[in-house]
């Protein structure tokens, strides 16, 4: 039997329609106050481990000499690196134990982080889950709403939509404290789904 034309263009037109719609769908922005303080709360307690703890402070211990000129140029390598094989800045970064312990939170969330990064009380990486796109974060929004605001700092940025994945997502930045000394002592910023973060409050 022969579909007749017209019919055909019918069923072509809807499929297109119901396409369309769950894009429009999936394009629709999820707010970032979604995140409650509970969750909050959650990821700083996870955060706050002794190797987070002792990783930072032993990058500031490392760090507290380095001058502006220096980090720029660390900041520059870091860039290189990232288009290069050769790559041993970042290397030693990712292959540190609290970038294994990042690592470990991200893939346990089943899909709600999406990228997690530790910073000292400079700006730069300590640890992360994956490669950032530079290595100084201190002239950021995410370090300077936090770490150089205080100690409860939460900064949470604006939504932005991921087009490979269709989905809305949103960074947490918090300050990291010693729970020993209550000092602030760096930054921590995690990336949350924020669409699998609404789909789970639905559930």
């Amino acid at each position: 039997m022969r579909t007749a034309p017209h019919f055909l263009a019918a069923i072509l037109l809807a499929a297109a329609m119901s396409i369309n719609s769950a894009a429009a769908q999936d394009a629709q922005p999820i707010p970032p106050s979604i995140i409650s303080p509970e969750v909050i709360a959650e990821m700083r307690e996870r955060i706050v481990q002794p190797v987070t703890i002792l990783s930072i402070q032993a990058a500031n211990t490392a760090h507290v000499n380095v001058d502006q000129a220096t980090i720029d140029q660390m900041d520059a390598s870091w860039k290189s690196e990232a288009e290069s094989d050769d790559q041993p800045l970042i290397a030693e970064i990712l292959s540190s134990p609290l970038s294994n312990y990042l690592l470990y939170i991200q893939a346990g969330s089943a899909g709600l982080y999406t990228e997690i990064f530790v910073m000292d009380k400079f700006g730069l990486n300590v640890g992360q889950s994956s490669v950032t796109s530079d290595y100084w974060q201190g002239d950021e929004d995410k370090f300077q709403k936090t770490f150089a605001v205080g100690p409860d700092a939460v900064f949470i940025d604006e939504a932005e939509f991921h087009d490979e994945t269709k989905t809305w997502r949103t960074q947490v930045n918090l300050t990291v404290v010693d729970p020993a000394t209550n000092e602030s002592i760096g930054a921590v910023t995690i990336e949350f789904n924020l669409t699998e973060l609404q789909r789970r409050l639905q559930s």
